[in-house]
């Protein structure tokens, strides 16, 4: 029984170590963007804060990249503050 514990601590430890580092990675990797000319270079359907950020305008062509951290740095570029940045 305490090996099985100790398993599962230990396995809960690295899983939780492991999903920190990444989620510091891409705020490292966020980079503040000049324009929205600049932004669509490197993500053609602009950048979403989550999954569940809909459009309020009209049809777009591409879908966008969705990161908290990346919106977050260029969240002024978002005019119609539907939670999208620079979208086409």
């Amino acid at each position: 029984m305490r090996k099985i514990i100790s398993v599962a601590v230990a396995s809960g430890l690295i899983f939780g170590v492991s999903f920190a580092a990444s989620h510091d990675v891409d705020a490292a990797k966020a980079k503040t963007y000049a324009n929205c000319k600049a932004l669509n270079k490197n993500y053609k359907g602009g950048v979403a804060r989550s999954k569940s950020a809909k459009n309020k305008g009209g049809k777009t062509h591409y879908k966008p990249y969705v990161s908290k951290a990346l919106y977050d740095k260029n969240k002024t570029k978002d005019r119609d503050h539907d939670s999208i940045a620079c979208e086409r």
